[in-house]
């Protein structure tokens, strides 16, 4: 058997091809974080005007926020009749929205010059930039490349007091969407936790139309935060579609799992060229991952090698984290600097009854569960990091304080917690992950860590993939945590960069790495295949070399060897299944 490299085996496990649709629209994604860049490929400047009328009537969505949170004030900053406003939200015109409420807002859409857009003004305040006036005032429903485009006035020079025109990005339908009965586009602002489904769903709305119309795919369909995705509307919109969905149903019955899970059968081997899922999962990771030239690196992996850690940089912490905080205004997406007071009242003043695990706890913010992380070290360097990463499979960073040597991070809140209590569990406390929401995570994590290598600029490593690093949401959605360790996946002129300081966690690191100090994205692999066993055995991987008594790699060339592939799965695969997997997965033998 011929196995592919380990860059063509990742690329091709994270992107099946697949051809494009040809789209209403283009997505804009993160060019809108590129304030010079005035390339309008991605629709940064606006919607282009290819609908079927000049100007139509659009909906933009606006979550409240003081002091935007009234009907007069959203009508008056988003330049919408406040009748409208408040009728298709079904409050008086007297009305206070509660903070963060999701609000229609009905607007005039039509073209000016080649794109379309709805037209308001602003009033610069102190400290204002076009990046910031886009992104916080706006919430992403204009760009700082279409602020720049319609305001000849450098960003030195945007004084207080100074009116400014702001495009607000809206569309009419194309010919193609009136053919199918679709009336209206809403510019549907993007916040974390989104997906192009759940957005579908909360509109009544046909996933593959909404795909479409941004000119996105099921293989392609990665949406960010202070973006805006046009959902195609064959009705008005009414504020019963404002409301958070319901949580989604339990967990599936055995029969349905196995249902399902033949659909995860196809849907890999189609994206994988007709390569089994053994293959996949078993070969192609481990023997491309893990096999490397018989020297005795892998047993260095279970020997004793001492587990190095960084150690907190003392030297003017109290100075440097002053002069943090004073500009962390101007850093990219703004993050709230909270005083210790509001974290003692969000946590019940660190009581007991909050605390998470290590030096974790749960807080309420505005009403929004968070998870606030006490830290010491050079924090700075992965606030910055987090602060340039918008992406559903990456932890959320949204605030940060610094009190008494001590750094206080503010996350989204991760209700399932880490992926290693679900899968290590043994206490017989109903913590099982189906088959499916296995396949899902190791796919969110292969996601994140795709954004973390090819579109962070410069691109980074994690350098400490584990499971207690991967977080689970509420829908049981991976997010990638715990960046102190990242490191530049480079180093000068694009070479590997190298280091003495072997940091990471035993077992996951992979050979070259503790042997000659290589850095680079094939560390993240390395550790994503043994985070891939660990999943599918449900057992740490130390506990799979003592129980084995053998190379991991040794372990599935074994298997690929043996006659009975279904006797050795079982072996293999975690018990807690059942037996609910795929039986396509011994396959591989015929």
């Amino acid at each position: 058997m011929t196995f592919l490299s380990v860059t063509s085996i990742f690329i091709i496990l994270l992107f099946s091809s697949c051809s494009l649709t040809l789209a209403q629209q283009p997505y804009v994604g993160k060019a809108t974080t590129d304030c010079a860049n005035r390339d309008n490929s991605t629709s940064a400047l606006g919607y282009f005007c290819n609908g079927l009328n000049q100007s139509c009537q659009a909906y933009l969505t606006f979550r409240s926020q003081p002091p935007y949170n009234t009907v007069s004030a959203i009508s008056a900053l988003l330049a919408s009749d406040p009748s409208q406003l408040s009728q298709i939200n079904s409050v008086s015109e007297t009305a206070t929205f509660q903070t963060n409420k999701l609000v229609l807002v009905p607007v005039n859409c039509s073209c000016s010059g080649e794109f379309y857009q709805a037209n308001t003004t602003y009033v610069v305040q102190h400290g204002d930039t076009y990046f910031l006036i886009a992104n916080n005032t706006f919430h992403g429903l204009s760009t700082c490349q279409a602020l720049k485009n319609q305001n000849n006035i450098l960003t030195r020079n945007l004084y207080s007091g100074t009116r400014i025109n702001i495009p607000l990005r809206c569309a009419c339908p194309t010919k193609n969407q009136t053919d199918v009965d679709v009336k209206y586009l809403l510019s549907y602002l993007v916040i974390t936790g989104d997906y192009v489904a759940s957005i579908s769903d909360r509109f009544d709305v046909n996933t593959e139309g909404t795909l479409k119309a941004n000119g996105l795919s099921e293989q392609n369909s990665i949406i960010y935060p202070f973006t805006t995705l046009l959902v195609p509307l064959q009705d008005l919109p009414s504020s019963s579609q404002t409301v958070a969905p319901p949580p989604p149903p339990p967990s599936p019955t055995s029969s349905s799992e196995k249902s399902s899970s033949k659909t995860w059968v196809y849907v890999l081997v189609g994206a994988l060229g007709g390569i089994t899922l053994l293959s996949v999962f078993g070969a192609i990771i481990f023997l491309a991952f893990f096999c490397r030239s018989k020297k005795k690196s892998d047993s260095i992996i279970v020997s004793d090698h001492v587990e190095a850690r960084e150690k907190p940089l003392h030297k003017k912490v109290e100075e440097d984290a002053e002069d943090f905080l004073e500009s962390i205004s101007s850093i990219a997406q703004s993050l709230k600097v909270y005083n210790f007071n509001e974290l003692q009242h969000a946590t019940d003043d660190f009581s007991p009854s909050c605390w998470i695990k290590g030096s974790v706890y749960r807080g309420k913010i505005n009403g929004n569960l968070a998870a606030i992380k006490k830290m010491e070290g050079n924090v700075p360097k992965e606030i910055n990091l987090l602060n340039t990463i918008n992406h559903s499979n990456i932890i959320c960073l949204s605030g940060v304080f610094f009190n008494d040597g001590h750094w206080y991070l503010v996350f989204e809140y991760a209700a399932n917690g880490p992926l290693n209590d679900w899968i290590y569990n043994s206490n017989g406390d109903g913590k099982l992950l189906s088959w499916t929401q296995r396949i899902q995570i190791l796919l969110d994590v292969a996601t994140g860590l795709n954004y973390l290598h090819g579109f962070t600029a410069p691109p980074h490593v994690h350098t400490d993939i584990k499971s207690s690093n991967i977080l689970l949401d509420s829908d049981f959605r991976a997010k990638i945590a715990n960046f102190g360790l990242a490191r530049l996946a480079e180093g000068q002129e694009g070479q590997f960069a190298l280091t003495k300081h072997i940091i990471g966690t035993r077992g996951y690191m992979a050979p070259e790495y503790l042997e000659n100090g290589f850095v680079s994205t094939k560390l993240d692999v390395y550790a994503f295949g043994v985070l891939l066993l660990e999943t599918m055995t449900g057992k740490e991987v130390a506990a799979l070399y003592e129980e084995e008594n053998m190379q991991l790699s040794d372990v599935l060339k074994a298997m690929l060897l043996e006659e009975d592939g279904q006797v050795s799965l079982r072996h293999f695969m975690d018990p807690s299944l059942q037996g609910n997997y795929p039986s396509e997965l011994a396959s591989w033998s015929d």
